[in-house]
């Protein structure tokens, strides 16, 4: 546990599970934490999955279909082989008729599960795919540098290679729609900054990567915020759909969709698609910082009525993941690392830094949510 965790006492929602892990939580009279009011007064009302979002989603669609007339595909979907995304893929071509195409990154830390998805999709669904795979070394060296920062958010790294790769390939090959698997059903609690900093601030990973890096980053795919958020979208007409937003979507109907009709395989929580972000956040995380983002992914779903609070009591209770296969995973990431496991369990033995310990583009990020949040473009709480 951090200090600041230990600077107020401890408490837990009556309603979900977040708690003061979380430093800037606060609590009503009832109990209640901010994200809850946060989801009934100002996501709940104004999502809608019956026929107003159908209506809405089938408008978005049909523009999709219509803009993309005479090209081989007319949007491009971001795949990891996690249940949102395939789910995404599933609706675009079986329910609106697109042709999409999927877009992953191969960053080194792929799962057998998250392969064996994207493939069994592609097949079975008959669409094209197009695989950037990041230089190792340079991911290698780009991954190290966070570790040695000593922060939460060492997945920025392969995130920062998903999300800049996506945008800058839609930019490049004139893609106007990109459809995502972000969603309210089982994102409207967020995870906050100090467990999971923005994988977007291009500033910070610059500064963490010349304090520790050893290896330029010619290849690497990198966006500042300002050109994804404002010259992509404004200028290269690139826009950003999210229909899981649209339609009734829960989490293992739709897994099970899935695993019936294309050989698709479950995995053991969300993001644990990719090993290293199994690793990251059922390991890393709770061990040295004392967060616990199934905390927030478990109160979304309890929130949106697919998970009973004892349920995820229960749940949360219980490590992520067994000691036998964390041993392994720990051996694992030392090795592709090129560290020992001694020197691996040294670095988490560091002292413990946060996102403010480095260059950051915070103040810009601030006034971009605060924008968003005022014309109603982002309702969850993002601190």
């Amino acid at each position: 546990m951090t200090l600041r965790q230990h600077a107020r006492p401890y408490q837990i929602c009556t309603n979900c599970i977040m708690d003061t892990s979380d430093s800037n939580i606060t609590f009503d009279a009832r109990g209640w934490c901010d994200y809850c009011n946060n989801y009934h007064t100002n996501i709940l009302p104004n999502w809608h999955t019956d026929a107003r979002g159908a209506a809405e989603i089938d408008r978005q669609m049909d523009e999709v279909r219509k803009r993309g007339k005479g090209r081989d595909h007319d949007c491009l979907i971001g795949i990891s082989g996690g249940v949102d995304s395939s789910y995404v893929t599933y609706l675009a071509k079986e329910r609106f008729g697109l042709r999409p195409l999927l877009f992953h990154v191969d960053a080194g830390w792929n799962s057998q599960q998250a392969v064996n998805n994207v493939e069994k999709l592609v097949d079975g669904l008959g669409v094209d795919l197009h695989t950037e795979v990041v230089d190792w070394l340079e991911m290698q060296d780009l991954q190290l540098a966070f570790f040695k920062a000593q922060v939460p958010h060492v997945d920025t790294p392969q995130d920062h290679a998903f999300f800049a790769g996506l945008y800058n390939f839609a930019a490049e090959h004139d893609f106007k729609y990109i459809l995502t698997g972000a969603n309210y059903s089982t994102e409207c609690v967020r995870e906050p900054l100090e467990w999971h900093y923005h994988a977007s601030d291009l500033r910070q990973l610059k500064d963490i990567h010349a304090r520790f890096g050893t290896r330029p980053l010619r290849t690497f795919p990198t966006a500042d915020i300002l050109t994804f958020k404002v010259y992509y979208r404004y200028v290269k007409g690139v826009q950003v759909l999210k229909p899981l937003n649209y339609v009734p979507y829960i989490k293992e109907d739709a897994m099970q969709l899935l695993v019936d009709k294309y050989g698709w395989q479950k995995y053991a929580h969300k993001h644990y698609e990719s090993r290293f972000t199994r690793f990251y956040e059922g390991y890393w995380l709770p061990t040295k910082f004392g967060y616990d983002k199934r905390r927030a992914h478990f109160s979304s779903l309890i929130l949106t009525g697919q998970l009973t609070r004892d349920e995820a009591l229960r749940k949360i209770a219980q490590r992520a993941y067994d000691a036998e296969t964390i041993a392994q995973d720990f051996e694992y990431i030392a090795t592709k690392l090129d560290l020992s496991v001694d020197e691996l369990k040294a670095i988490m033995a560091g002292p413990n830094k946060t996102f403010r310990d480095y260059k950051n583009a915070m103040g810009l990020m601030d006034l971009g949510a605060k924008v968003l949040r005022a014309v109603g473009a982002q309702r969850a709480i993002i601190r």
